[in-house]
């Protein structure tokens, strides 16, 4: 009787295990908290939020020393802390993090300023990234944030800016200076200093 229990037991474990080395048997599926574990991320983001855009301006360049580049642009009330310039910045997690760009950030409420500073900037090779309505405690003004290539050599552009309360006007305009060599970089719509609630839109050229 004991003879026969033990070569019971000795079979059961030899088909157990013969069946655990099965190499046509799938392996087992990891769960969705194991995987989410040694899922790799990517990108690195930072996010700059303040009320000043001289501020932002240091605070970009600050980021870009270590690696990051301009992603996005947003303006307006928040609760981080009321009215502010939000600007998203990104570097790929597994590189070398070197600086590689230098920012300006341009904002006014005077179109022959801005048309000024953003020919300036084109001559120096920098080129436009971004732009929003900035809302400030005495008005508002439009902001422009221009990114350069320090690796790359400068190229330099030529900047029109059109800002209007009409869009039939808006549409002859562009269309002048497309007809000019200029190519659409960006556009913004709100109330401004520049002259109410206007479209600011801003083109561009090679200065050749």
């Amino acid at each position: 009787m004991f003879n026969i229990l033990a070569s019971s037991l000795l079979l059961i474990v030899l088909c157990f295990g013969t069946e655990a080395q099965n190499p046509n048997q799938p392996p087992p599926q990891q769960s969705p908290a194991a995987e989410n574990s040694e899922s790799k991320i990517e990108l690195e983001y930072k996010l700059l939020a303040t009320n000043r855009t001289s501020t932002m301006e240091k605070e970009m360049n600050e980021a870009a020393s270590a690696g990051y580049q301009f992603a996005e642009v947003i303006s307006g009330d928040t609760f981080f802390g009321g009215a502010e310039a939000l600007v998203v910045m990104v570097r790929a997690r597994d590189a070398d993090h070197k600086p590689r760009y230098s920012y300006k950030l341009l904002a006014t409420s005077k179109t022959s300023t801005m048309q000024k500073e953003l020919q300036e900037a084109g001559d120096a090779g920098f080129e436009h990234r971004g732009q929003s309505v900035f809302k400030k405690t005495l008005g508002t003004e439009v902001m422009v944030i221009l990114e350069r290539d320090i690796e790359a050599k400068p190229k330099a552009w030529e900047y029109k800016l059109l800002a209007t309360k009409k869009t039939s006007t808006m549409q002859k305009e562009i269309m002048e200076a497309a007809a000019a060599g200029y190519q659409f970089v960006g556009f913004s719509s709100g109330s401004t200093l520049f002259g109410g609630n206007e479209v600011v839109t801003i083109m561009r050229r090679p200065r050749g």
